[in-house]
C-alpha cells in the first residue's frame, strides 16, 4: 500500500477522469460522464491536500455516488423523450408548426420546433394557400402528409 501512496499522483486522477469522459462517446448513457468528473474533482483534491491512496479512492467513489443519484434523481427525468413518436393521431392534432416551403397545389413543408412522429419537417396539405413563415395547426394525417389549417390569429396569404 505503500507503493499506491507513494505513487499515485494528482495528475493520474485528472488523467483517469479525462479518460473517462472520453469513454462516454461509447457509454451514451452520462454515466461515465459522472465517474470523470469525480476523477477529475480528486485531482484537484490531492493537488492541493496530500491524501492517501485509499482515502482518495473513498472520495472518488463517494463524489460519484453523489453525482450519480443528482443525475438520475434530478437532471435525467427532465431529459426524457419529447417527441411524439409512437403516439397516436389525437396526440398529433393540434400541434403547431411554421411553413419552410411551399409548393404546388397548397402542398408544402412545415417543421415543428420538436419533432412530430420522430421527424421536425413534415409534407403537408392545406385547403388554402399558405406563404412561408405561416404558422399552422395539424387537423388530421392522409398518408405521409400532415393535413394543416393557418393558426387563427396568423395573416392571410397575399
Amino acid at each position: 500500500m505503500d507503493w499506491l501512496n507513494s505513487s499515485i499522483e494528482y495528475w493520474h486522477w485528472m488523467v483517469l477522469g479525462l479518460l473517462l469522459v472520453a469513454s462516454e462517446v461509447f457509454v451514451p448513457s452520462f454515466v461515465m460522464l459522472w465517474f470523470g468528473a469525480s476523477a477529475i474533482a480528486v485531482g484537484l483534491i490531492t493537488a492541493v491536500v496530500d491524501l492517501p491512496f485509499s482515502v482518495q479512492v473513498l472520495i472518488w467513489a463517494g463524489l460519484s455516488a453523489v453525482d450519480l443519484f443528482l443525475w438520475f434523481k434530478f437532471v435525467h427525468p427532465r431529459m426524457k423523450d419529447k417527441s411524439l413518436s409512437g403516439m397516436s393521431r389525437e396526440q398529433v392534432v393540434g400541434q403547431e408548426g411554421m411553413v419552410t416551403r411551399v409548393g404546388d397545389h397548397r402542398e408544402g413543408q412545415v417543421r415543428f420546433s420538436i419533432p412530430v412522429l420522430g421527424n421536425d419537417e413534415w409534407s403537408y396539405i392545406c385547403r388554402e394557400p399558405l406563404i412561408v413563415g405561416d404558422r399552422v395547426v395539424v387537423e388530421d394525417i392522409s398518408g405521409n402528409s400532415l393535413i394543416v389549417r393557418r393558426q387563427r390569429g396568423a395573416k392571410a396569404a397575399e
